[in-house]
């Protein structure tokens, strides 16, 4: 509103209405990149978003890491808190670290090659300094506001934060970093030796070496990168020192020292090398150097070569561990390949089986597929070793029709047990009557189902398709009896992932749901193939129940009887009735063709009950089929009596009255 008015009230050109202007303009910029943050949340993929680990915190959504406005408000300066494990935070101590060398070299290289402190070069040497300067002030502002983890919560309080800073030593050193030495300028006049406090900032550039190998994706490159960096800085301040040596003892006084006798070993450019050459000659103690004459030379010397000597070990232990480091795979690679041509060789193995495992070795190398997925990932927690599988193997699970309504914990189960093999051209995946233990899912690759002498090809399978489930989901009523129906071959190099029978069990037993689910689908499967029986898939179904649910299922189809009985009963009452009304001889004809065809239409339901059902059920009965039975027999009991009453055909004699007789 603030701005609203001041654009109103204030002139055209104005630098508050060119500022009003601005912010208006960066409001409507953050505004679209906002709804563009927003789509791209929206963009995520729904496969991976249901199977993933990682969570996000309550108003996650609601942040927008382009919005800037923000920053123009006293709230964000107020609330302002830095993760140490963001991107900003990074990439500050990154700038800081820059800020750091640049005072480490050329604080000492200014204080001993005076041609530096001529007044052309001394305008960019004070920008530089104070504005590096301006980066260590800056440097305390983001530390006194750095949060840090508290129970694996990020700590939010600004006052806690700032009261942490200021009782630890980092404050300290700090202030002793910026420490306005400079004034000393006025007094001795200038001297960049002044400015020597400045790195005692150095433990910053250790932080963010320690972060940058950590996010790094090749930290062994940047740890010799490193390395080289800080050999280079002693040997630069090594050869700044001995300049400075040779200038107090005088120049040119003995072998030992610079000499400057010609104007070409005057220019600042030729006296910089020739001390950087000396320097690396003594510290790696490669080449032959002139022996020092004086005592403070001889002293000099026998420092350089001590420090030397720690030098060259960093040197060659670092570069050489950084090495075996970097072919850590090939060499392992390799010596299990050794192991198997000895083994080869030594069982005498024809030189066509040799061939193909070397062939083997060859492709799985080049194609990164030596690498142990378990033993790599083996230190993480199982949540995240699944979503990295899930992640990495993405573009074959979502295929796989399989995964496509999986509960996500079963999910995370399967893909953890997934075991990816490599096979060569014309290996038999499996063969037809072999019996099934495994399921196999095609990463990579071209398999071709054939006939059992392989002459004929049935169909061919891609990328994302799953054969062999069939055959490990010990469905009742298989035909085949848990064999293979057909056999696979491979056409090229395949790249499958293979789940065995014990490994998929292990998992269903938390996940019955998912289970009647596989078994569903793998009866419909062999129902299209006509492969399944559908009488012994019952009868394994019905042995499979619990004993309450059979006698259930009993005492259901008994009260089916029952109402079956009554509806006879009814009909038998109602005929009677019809019956009673009529005279003559034909009334008994008609009697006996109207019952005998109505008990021709009830047709006696049948209950399919196996034999151990029927040894069961009399041994154990539950009091609610008891009833039953009991209703049953008063039913019957009582259309007995009612037949007996009721029916009182006229011509025939009335048995009651005679037998009172």
């Amino acid at each position: 509103m603030n701005l609203s008015k001041g654009k109103r009230n204030s002139p055209a050109g104005s630098p508050k209405s060119k500022w009003g202007t601005a912010i208006s303009g960066v409001r409507r910029m953050s505004e679209g990149r906002q709804s563009v943050f927003k789509t791209v949340l929206m963009e995520i993929d729904p496969f991976m978003e249901r199977f993933t680990m990682a969570g996000r915190m309550p108003g996650d959504d609601k942040k927008d890491p382009l919005a800037c406005t923000i920053i123009f408000t006293k709230r964000f300066w107020a609330e302002l808190v830095i993760d140490p494990s963001s991107s900003f935070y990074y990439y500050w101590s990154m700038f800081l670290t820059v800020a750091v060398y640049y005072n480490l070299i050329v604080i000492i290289l200014r204080a001993v090659f005076t041609e530096l402190r001529e007044s052309a070069y001394m305008p960019f040497w004070f920008a530089f300094d104070y504005f590096f300067d301006l980066t260590y002030i800056l440097d305390s502002v983001v530390k006194s506001r750095l949060g840090f983890l508290e129970q694996g919560i990020l700590v939010t309080d600004v006052k806690r934060l700032s009261r942490c800073y200021v009782k630890s030593w980092k404050l300290i050193v700090d202030l002793l970093a910026v420490a306005p030495l400079d004034f000393f300028y006025f007094l001795v006049g200038f001297n960049p030796l002044f400015r020597l406090n400045r790195i005692l900032k150095f433990w910053r550039v250790n932080e963010f070496y320690s972060d940058s190998e950590t996010r790094t994706s090749s930290p062994i490159g940047f740890r010799l990168f490193f390395l080289i960096v800080n050999i280079m800085c002693v040997i630069h301040w090594n050869a700044c020192i001995y300049f400075a040596i040779s200038k107090a003892l005088g120049f040119s006084s003995d072998e030992w020292v610079y000499d400057d006798s010609t104007e070409y070993k005057k220019q600042l450019t030729i006296k910089y090398l020739y001390s950087f050459y000396w320097s690396m000659l003594t510290l790696t103690a490669i080449g032959d150097t002139p022996a020092p004459e004086k005592i403070e030379s001889v002293l000099y010397c026998i420092c350089d070569t001590l420090i030397g000597v720690l030098i060259f070990a960093t040197i060659f232990g670092n570069i050489g561990s950084m090495i075996n480091q970097m072919n850590a795979s090939r060499t392992e690679f390799q010596h299990d390949v050794d192991a198997v041509k000895r083994y080869m060789e030594i069982r005498k193995v024809g030189s066509d089986i040799q061939d193909r495992v070397i062939q083997w070795f060859a492709y799985t190398w080049n194609n990164k597929q030596s690498i142990d997925d378990r033993q790599a990932l083996a230190i993480l927690p199982e949540k995240l070793r699944a979503e990295i599988a899930i992640h990495v193997h993405l573009h074959t699970l979502r295929r796989v029709a399989i995964f496509q309504d999986c509960e996500p914990g079963l999910l995370v189960e399967l893909v953890l047990k997934l075991r990816l093999q490599v096979f060569s051209p014309g290996d038999y995946i499996c063969k037809k009557g072999d019996i099934g233990k495994e399921m196999y899912i095609i990463k990579r690759g071209k398999l071709e189902v054939v006939s059992e002498d392989g002459k004929k090809v049935f169909v061919t399978l891609s990328d994302g398709a799953v054969f062999g489930e069939v055959s490990i989901l010990n469905i009742s009523g298989n035909k085949t009896g848990n064999r293979r129906t057909a056999s696979v071959r491979s056409v090229g190099y395949s790249d499958l992932f293979c789940l065995s029978k014990d490994d998929l069990w292990d998992a269903l037993k938390e996940y019955p749901e998912a289970k009647k689910i596989l078994m569903e689908r793998g009866q419909q499967i062999l129902r299209k193939d006509n492969l399944l029986d559908e009488d012994a898939a019952r009868r394994e179904e019905l042995r499979s129940m619990s004993l309450d649910n059979r006698i259930s299922i009993i005492t259901v189809e008994i009260d089916k009887i029952g109402k079956d009985i009554g509806i006879l009963t009814g009909r038998l009452s109602k005929l009677q009735k019809t019956l009673t009304s009529e005279r003559g001889g034909s009334v008994h004809t008609e009697f006996d063709s109207s019952v005998s065809d109505t008990l021709v239409e009830v047709n006696p339901v049948k209950t399919e009950i196996g034999e151990e059902e029927e040894t069961i059920i009399p041994r154990k009965s539950t009091p609610q089929s008891r009833r039953n039975s009991n209703d049953l027999s008063v039913k019957g009991s009582q259309a007995t009596i009612e037949e007996e009453q009721e029916v009182n055909i006229p011509g025939t004699p009335d048995k009651s009255k005679d037998e009172a007789d």
